[in-house]
């Protein structure tokens, strides 16, 4: 029997041949698996983190000492997904590590995933913290390369407002289906 190589590959959404350890901002989204909220809840158009809520905020400001070439920049963690503008710096800004190998994008948002999906399981042990079914996160994340300074302005305000916009969000539980809210 055959074995075909196609029949379990997944087609990538990352930009073919783009070098995503450029020293640049990039946009992600990293969802829930099965879009749960498990981070907590919008009321009245504010945030309310739980404690798992502030976990994955503690862990995502905690990312830089991991990877001292990502700068902190905007980021939201929103009740079934998390947003953030990531920005890697260049190995050549920061001399005092330039032995350190440039991370890309995947393996900062792969160690942020792995950080906090570890963290979430000893929150269920031990804190009581709702269990997950299968996976923390979904098995991808969305990027996006931003382009220029007004992109730039454009993410950081739908940033700042998503609390606000939770209920029209594409993520919402109660969305109608759309490219975002389907595995």
């Amino acid at each position: 029997m055959r074995y075909d190589l196609n029949k379990h590959h997944r087609r990538s959404i990352r930009l073919r041949g783009y070098n995503y350890a450029t020293p640049r901002a990039y946009f992600v989204t990293v969802c829930v698996y099965g879009w749960r909220c498990l981070f907590g809840a919008v009321v009245d158009g504010d945030l309310v983190l739980n404690d798992a809520g502030r976990m994955v905020r503690a862990i995502w400001d905690a990312l830089p000492g991991r990877f001292p070439a990502l700068a902190p920049d905007s980021a939201v963690i929103m009740p079934n997904h998390f947003h953030a503008i990531v920005v890697i710096a260049g190995i050549a800004l920061l001399p005092e590590r330039a032995a350190t190998a440039q991370p890309t994008l995947g393996v900062i948002v792969g160690a942020f995933k792995s950080l906090t999906t570890n963290a979430y399981i000893r929150g269920v042990q031990d804190q009581n913290w709702e269990p997950f079914d299968q996976r923390l996160w979904q098995r991808n994340y969305y990027e996006h390369i931003v382009r220029d300074d007004n992109d730039l302005a454009n993410i950081h305000d739908y940033i700042q407002h998503n609390p606000a916009r939770w209920a029209d969000d594409q993520l919402h539980p109660a969305a109608a289906p759309n490219r975002f809210n389907q595995e």
